[in-house]
């Protein structure tokens, strides 16, 4: 059988027998070569390390490599390292898909923060002194919970940023809210709870998510005034309280506490998805449902909407009750952000810049919804415009239609989406729903221009 080997200084990977000598070598490299593994201009070990790691004389490897050079597998040069002179075959790969959705030239897609916005600088400093600052025993296996040092900086954070009743033992570090949502899920099928109730219309990834791990899933109507908490009849609800998505209702005070009212009576866990609450645009302050009922409701947040989504970094604050079968979910899943993400992230928090970052970033989303508000025409009603990162317009009389409105978007490649696909069953109103968040900059005002003319082709 063929012995696999490495070299020191640059690894490669060879099967050669060494019974076979310098002839088997020689094969061995050709073949190395021919099937893609050694890829053309890549460097190859040295003489010297390649017949220490086999065991053989130098001068052996020394007369294959010139010889495979003669042959013209091989290039060699006076002073610089040897290296492959000829591509092999790689293994084919089947044709990568074309997007079924490619990514619009006016980007009004609801859900996406501003991507060039994010704090490249401030995010560099914060890993540098993470890094410079952590102990070795950091970057051993990750704490179940996630780092100390997040934790901590969170409980303050919350209790600072958004009325959120939390100490770092009932937080838990996930990657983002789809990861919580399958982590709840699991853990609350387990304690017998095996509905969860989501707001009518909602987002349907976390709907499928819940379902996916075990939950049945129903939907409660949603008005001006949030969620119908007469309509509850599940032993779970998820919620968006502070910016209802999609619609963009707040949760009125008094449905707010007849909601945590009914969680206490019932024994029900209210899951609060706080996804955009850090950005408020009037002059009243929406906090954490969290701090009505703190033994009931899961407080969940992210860094989706205030960073970047690809950062997958979250956190759960949990009643007491949940926090031990939630961190057993969590290590039996074995997904947990990366350490030096957290870490940064609490540097990130402890030295101002990240509220310097949010407070950056809602001047220009509210600076963002004013032009957007302005370049409208009087025929549509925007809705849901006080806070978050999109907004919902319907027009009076449900003329033209959703279809009609977004088939003139698409001939002018503007991305959005249509409030119809929100919804649980057959679609209750129509309408669009505008992010005013993911487009860069300097491509705004062309995409509100774009929207402009759209809307104006179909009315």
């Amino acid at each position: 059988m063929a012995e696999s080997w490495s070299s020191s200084g640059i690894d490669v990977h060879l099967d050669w027998h060494p019974e076979s000598g310098r002839t088997g070598l020689a094969a061995a490299i050709r073949a190395a070569i021919r099937e893609g593994r050694w890829q053309a201009g890549a460097a190859v070990p040295s003489t010297r390390a390649l017949a220490q790691d086999l065991g053989v004389a130098r001068g052996t490897v020394t007369r294959v490599y010139s010889d495979l050079a003669a042959e013209g597998y091989l290039r060699t040069a006076q002073g610089a390292p040897t290296r492959v002179a000829t591509a092999g075959a790689l293994p084919a790969s089947p044709p990568r898909p074309v997007p079924r959705d490619p990514a619009p030239r006016w980007d009004l897609r609801p859900g996406r923060p501003n991507l060039s916005a994010f704090p490249r600088s401030a995010w560099l400093a914060a890993t540098r002194r993470a890094l410079h600052q952590a102990p070795m025993s950091a970057f051993d296996y990750t704490a179940e919970a996630g780092a100390a040092e997040l934790r901590e900086t969170l409980a303050a954070y919350l209790a600072r940023s958004r009325g959120v009743v939390a100490d770092p033992e009932r937080i838990l570090v996930c990657s983002g809210f789809s990861h919580a949502i399958a982590i709840l899920a699991r853990v609350l099928r387990a304690r017998g709870a095996e509905e969860i109730a989501f707001e009518n219309p909602s987002l349907h990834i976390y709907r499928d998510i819940a379902a996916a791990n075990g939950a049945r899933v129903v939907g409660v109507p949603v008005d001006d005034h949030g969620i119908t908490v007469s309509a509850l009849d599940s032993p779970a609800v998820v919620v968006t309280p502070a910016h209802q998505y999609p619609l963009g209702v707040t949760l009125a005070a008094t449905r707010r506490a007849e909601l945590t009212r009914w969680a206490a009576e019932t024994g029900a866990i209210v899951i609060e998805d706080d996804y955009d609450g850090e950005f408020r645009f009037d002059h009243q302050q929406v906090g954490a449902l969290q701090a009505l009922a703190p033994e009931r409701v899961v407080y969940v947040g992210t860094t989706s909407k205030t960073l970047a989504p690809s950062l997958r970094l979250g956190w759960m604050v949990l009643p007491r009750f949940l926090v031990e079968p939630v961190r057993a979910e969590m290590v039996a899943s074995g997904a947990r952000p990366a350490l030096l993400d957290q870490l940064a992230m609490a540097e990130l928090i402890e030295s101002g810049a990240y509220d310097q970052h949010i407070r950056r970033c809602r001047t220009e989303y509210r600076s963002r919804r004013d032009r957007l508000l302005a370049a409208l025409p009087d025929s549509v009603l925007p809705q849901g415009i006080s806070a978050g990162l999109h907004l919902v317009l319907q027009f009076p009389g449900d003329v033209p239609g959703e279809m009609e409105v977004m088939a003139a978007c698409r001939r002018r490649a503007i991305g959005l989406e249509g409030l119809s696909g929100y919804w649980i069953g057959e679609p209750q109103r129509e309408g669009l729903i505008i992010g005013y968040g993911a487009a860069a900059k300097h491509a705004f005002g062309g995409a509100t221009q774009a929207l402009r003319e759209a809307i104006f082709e179909v009315t």
